[in-house]
């Protein structure tokens, strides 16, 4: 069922968790590297093995939960693997070569802490001893800076949905997942090194304020577009008074199941402000406010990533296939 008029996109649930999972996962991880990399150079105090290495799992269980949503986007599952085939001109192929890359470096990053088994790779003139748990948490950041772009990309290279054809899309992606990342770090920190738990609050009020300016441009760019496509063009006939009575059929089809979230523009017009304070302002707000308890930390984790969920349905949905100018006349 879906509802005549201005019509848009049907979001995947399996979609939206997938993404989202997957970038709080690699912002956790680029999260704990970063605190890692400023105790290197003693700008931090180096915390235990068991602190990254504990982290790391949680980073995996992450990642892990998306890649299980995304097989409930699959129509056959067990051919996944010819996905990845495309890797020349696909960004998805690209994106399921480079999650599993990940995954593996986070892996092994999260085994040599746990086990503790860190050999040294090479000492700097200055003295400083680079080990193994750096240079592959060095690889993991490049991974996880290249599966965002994979992500991002997926949508921002379809020209003709205008509202993801934008770098911003990417930026977004990037620092969405970065700030729910340092947001669930804050709280990791502040259950296991409550010292350190204002390193990542401070970043992740930084990102958080970053990704919600990078959001809220995206919102008012899309809200300028003037639809290229229109009935006239679509037919081939120039007269100014065109009326369309029907789509040619009564009942659904693939098309106006896939290419209609069939929600009323009351629902759109209460979910963009419902995302951004919930993914944005809120989780500021108690992220500022954080460091009194750890419940504040918690919630605003939790409220974040529900934001999160409801932004990804937004982005989704506010997509505008050329096609609907068809499909959404019922006659």
């Amino acid at each position: 069922m879906f509802l005549p008029g201005k019509q848009t996109m049907k979001p995947a649930f399996s979609v939206i968790f997938l993404t989202t999972l997957i970038g709080a996962g690699q912002g956790l991880f680029l999260a704990l590297f970063t605190h890692q990399s400023y105790a290197l150079f003693g700008l931090l105090p180096m915390q235990s093995d068991a602190f990254y290495g504990y982290g790391s799992v949680l980073v995996l269980l992450l990642l892990a939960g998306g890649l299980i949503a995304s097989f409930f986007h699959l129509g056959r599952p067990e051919r996944a693997w010819r996905s990845a085939t495309q890797w020349r001109t696909s960004w998805l192929s690209r994106e399921v070569i480079a999650l599993p890359a990940f995954m593996g470096m986070a892996l092994l990053y999260a085994g040599l802490h746990l086990t503790g088994i860190r050999p040294e790779v090479v000492t700097l003139p200055s003295g400083l001893l680079i080990d193994l748990s750096m240079v592959i948490g060095v690889i993991a950041t490049l991974l996880a800076f290249v599966l965002f772009i994979c992500t991002g990309m997926i949508y921002a290279c379809l020209r003709f949905l205008r509202e993801w054809h934008t770098p911003l899309t990417v930026i977004n992606y990037t620092l969405m997942g970065g700030a729910s990342g340092f947001t669930l770090a804050a709280f990791y920190a502040a259950m296991t090194a409550p010292t350190e738990a204002g390193f990542f609050v401070g970043w992740a009020l930084i990102i958080t304020l970053l990704a919600f300016v990078g959001r809220f441009a995206s919102l008012v760019r899309n809200a300028r577009l003037k639809p290229k496509s229109t009935i006239q063009t679509a037919i081939g006939v120039k007269h100014p008074r065109i009326t369309q009575r029907s789509m040619g059929f009564m009942g659904g089809s693939f098309n106006t199941r896939e290419f209609f979230h069939g929600k009323s523009p009351a629902f759109l017009r209460t979910i963009k402000p419902t995302f951004l304070l919930l993914a944005f302002v809120v989780p500021m707000a108690l992220l500022a406010l954080g460091l009194l308890t750890p419940v504040l930390l918690a919630i605003a984790f939790i409220l974040q990533y529900i934001g999160l969920l409801a932004e990804r349905w937004f982005f989704f949905a506010q997509a505008n296939h050329p096609q609907n100018l068809y499909y959404q006349t019922i006659g």
